[in-house]
């Protein structure tokens, strides 16, 4: 069942050299969840607003649960489409209890179903011990599951949350989306996710839709947009990548950190570029070694080291928490991906045979 279908969605504002939104076109099934993620100012927030029904668009049409909410000639009101939102301030009332703020919601109805529906939810986001607090006397976590609750009691045909873990600290971020997806996906509920950020993207979706100056430029599951990016931009968003240049030939591609035995439909002499990731690439130290260890960066549970190929081109490399060089250290640096590397020709991904 597809809950939602985006076909050619653009917007334009005055001010903008470009369109905000560029003609975007996807769909959603039901009980999935879709992230949008980009850089700032790359059109995801301006898509989940016009399918919600705060902005008008200037083309395309949004169809909610097969029924046309959104086209050249049709605007339905936000509050008509069954949506339910969450957002990045959490938008509590906060002369309100927790429970009157799921409450809120279901004005209209009967004051049993009410308080059912509102005791329901607040019990599915574990909240059901607190529902005589206000919201200054909830943690960051505890307030974005009260705006979940909100957002769910309704029953909406769709979810759409907005950067909703971006004012949480490091730690309750990791806890509260590990919680919050354990609850949509426990739930079936339909949803799409709106974050800048690479590892919560990946987390949190069961597809990732990545934005570049308003064009979507790659929808697809977290393994493929990752390991199989479709242009240069996805691969450099996506994975702190560096880009090695490259030169096919008949038994692969020769590289300044060796020969990637990964052959291509390119003629050979054809210079490509290849995806580096810290976890693609080794290096030793040795005297005679032609790259140099320029800096160390201690991250825990391992290093992250920056190193000057002969070229001048710059590269990182894992290496565990107990390798410790020092910088200006000689060393030989070599692939050690173990399989096949994104490999782009002017921008555009390359197919490997």
């Amino acid at each position: 069942m597809i809950t939602l279908e985006v076909k050619n969605l653009s917007k334009q504002y005055d001010s903008d050299n470009y369109p905000a939104v560029d003609k975007v076109s996807f769909s959603l099934s039901e009980g999935e969840i879709l992230t949008l993620v980009g850089p700032s100012g790359c059109g995801k927030t301006t898509t989940l607003r016009m399918i919600a029904g705060f902005e008008r668009p200037e083309a395309g049409q949004v169809i909610l649960g097969g029924k046309t909410v959104s086209n050249d000639n049709l605007f339905i009101p936000p509050e008509k489409r069954k949506i339910g939102m969450v957002f990045q301030d959490h938008a509590l009332f906060p002369h309100l209890t927790v429970f009157k703020n799921v409450a809120f919601g279901l004005i209209g109805r009967s004051r049993e179903m009410i308080a059912h529906e509102t005791n329901s939810m607040l019990k599915l986001v574990g909240l059901d011990r607190l529902v005589d607090r206000y919201p200054h006397e909830l943690s960051g976590g505890e307030r974005q599951r009260v705006a979940l609750a909100r957002a769910l009691a309704p029953r909406p045909i769709l979810l759409l949350l907005d950067e909703p873990f971006s004012n949480l600290d490091a730690d309750m971020r990791i806890q509260i989306r590990e919680e919050i997806r354990a609850i949509l996906k426990g739930i079936r509920a339909t949803a799409i996710f709106v974050t800048h950020d690479q590892e919560e993207a990946l987390f949190m979706g069961d597809r990732l839709a990545v934005f570049n100056q308003g064009k979507l430029e790659q929808i697809g599951n977290p393994e493929i947009i990752f390991h199989r990016p479709a242009t240069r931009f996805v691969a450099e968003f996506m994975g702190q990548t560096d880009f090695i240049p490259g030169k096919v030939l008949q038994e692969g591609i020769q590289t300044e950190v060796g020969l990637l035995p990964q052959k291509v439909n390119l003629p050979v002499g054809e210079m490509v570029e290849i995806a580096m990731r810290a976890d693609d690439l080794s290096f030793e130290p040795k005297k005679d070694g032609k790259a140099m260890v320029l800096a160390r960066f201690f991250k825990g549970a391992l290093n992250i080291y920056r190193l000057k190929l002969p070229s001048g081109q710059i590269v990182h490399a894992y290496q565990p928490h107990t390798f410790n060089v020092p910088p200006g250290t000689p060393a030989t640096v070599y692939a050690d991906a173990g399989h096949d590397l994104a490999c782009f020709y002017e921008g555009i991904a390359i197919e490997i045979n």
